[in-house]
């Protein structure tokens, strides 16, 4: 196990990486190549970064895709793989993979959050949490975690290379959803929603699946299961839903309409040969579309996979600065000097990257002490 990490040392680092991964979304995206279209259906066609652009309620996404190598002892990668990186600041994907913060085990350690939401959902690999709360857990392949900072928490997200006799892919998207003023500073919670409870149902055409998961949100028949009690989510009036849907060549998917004043992305991160309203959607790109209309995904030759981000807009001013979204500039100031006063609830772990025991399964353990475990 790695020296636990300083503090004030790693704070100063994650604070310069903050500043380039999580102001960017809000300064970059005027630069970024966008196609207007028609008034009709689609609205707009972007290119994806690897940070991707959201509509209100949403602040940003996030797509991860690495595949790291085969763990050591430590649950890390061989530190061969360290030479030539920029270490504690490691985000250009280099053989195949990167640290991000991490300097024995790839992830985000203790780090604060405050005004918004994280939903996490993992597609491939295991993410090991731990925060000032005192809550912990390990989650992943097909698993999300919904973790509401409110008033303010910290917490690790890191990525521990389980396998030590195989490679250890790893592919998840983080999506941040806003909270609105008045939910701002509530008390922080999270949720697991487990892979074995998420709703998934398949509609076959010419011969073809179209694979859905209902991650968040209501889709037909198919509800996810309860938000966070303070989510702009939980009142089903926003209509707030996260899709991912996996289309087989040929296949097509008919999205219903959700209704008037509704933001609806929809996010083309693989495959080749999508369209919509007979427009060619280019790979890893994104359509903003009209959510009052169906929308009718038709795929080409090739597996295709979109993700799906839906939500009645919160219209409020969103003044994000690093770790914290809040309202105002005055709110920003208020929150830094809350976080060096409190730490918010300081760090109970013995390191900052902390990792979990490599013989545990996926769990929950709650800031009450009480254990969860996905249900078969």
């Amino acid at each position: 196990m790695s020296k636990p990490l300083e503090r004030r040392s790693f704070l100063s680092r994650m604070g310069l990486g903050l500043s380039a991964v999580l102001v960017q979304p809000f300064s970059f995206l005027s630069k970024q190549q966008q196609i207007p279209m028609s008034p009709t259906l689609i609205h707009k066609i972007r290119p994806l970064g690897f940070q991707w652009e959201t509509l209100d309620p949403f602040l940003f996404c996030v797509h991860h895709e690495d595949y790291f190598p085969k763990g050591n002892a430590q649950l890390g990668p061989d530190p061969k793989y360290f030479e030539g990186r920029h270490m504690g600041q490691d985000f250009i994907v280099k053989d195949g993979f990167r640290m991000y913060h991490g300097s024995t085990v790839p992830g985000f350690p203790g780090h604060p959050h405050r005004g918004f939401e994280t939903i996490t959902v993992v597609r491939k690999g295991l993410v090991d949490h731990a925060d000032s709360m005192g809550a912990a857990g390990r989650y992943g392949n097909g698993d999300v975690q919904w973790m509401t900072a409110g008033k303010g928490v910290q917490h690790a997200e890191m990525f521990p290379l389980l396998n030590q006799d195989a490679e250890n892919p790893l592919e998840l998207f983080q999506i941040w959803l806003n909270l609105p003023k008045r939910s701002k500073m509530v008390e922080p919670h999270f949720k697991m929603l487990w892979a074995e409870s998420v709703p998934k149902f398949s509609v076959a055409s010419n011969g073809a699946n179209a694979n859905v998961e209902v991650l968040v949100g209501r889709l037909g028949q198919y509800q996810s299961t309860n938000t966070p009690p303070n989510s702009w989510a939980a009142d089903h009036n926003n209509q707030v839903a996260v899709y991912n849907i996996h289309l087989e060549p040929g296949a097509s998917f008919h999205l219903p309409a959700a209704g008037q004043g509704i933001n609806r992305s929809i996010y083309y991160y693989e495959g080749e040969g999508l369209q919509i309203a007979q427009q060619l959607i280019a790979p890893y790109h994104a359509a903003d579309v009209d959510a009052s209309q169906e929308v009718v995904l038709v795929n080409g030759t090739n597996n295709s996979k979109v993700l799906v981000l839906q939500g009645r807009p919160i219209n409020e001013p969103v003044v994000q600065h690093g770790p914290f979204v809040m309202n105002s500039r005055e709110e920003i100031y208020q929150a830094f000097q809350d976080y060096q006063n409190t730490q918010f609830g300081g760090w109970p772990w013995e390191r900052y990257d902390q990792v979990h025991d490599p013989k545990l399964g996926r769990f929950a353990k709650h800031a009450d002490g009480k254990i969860e475990e996905p249900k078969a």
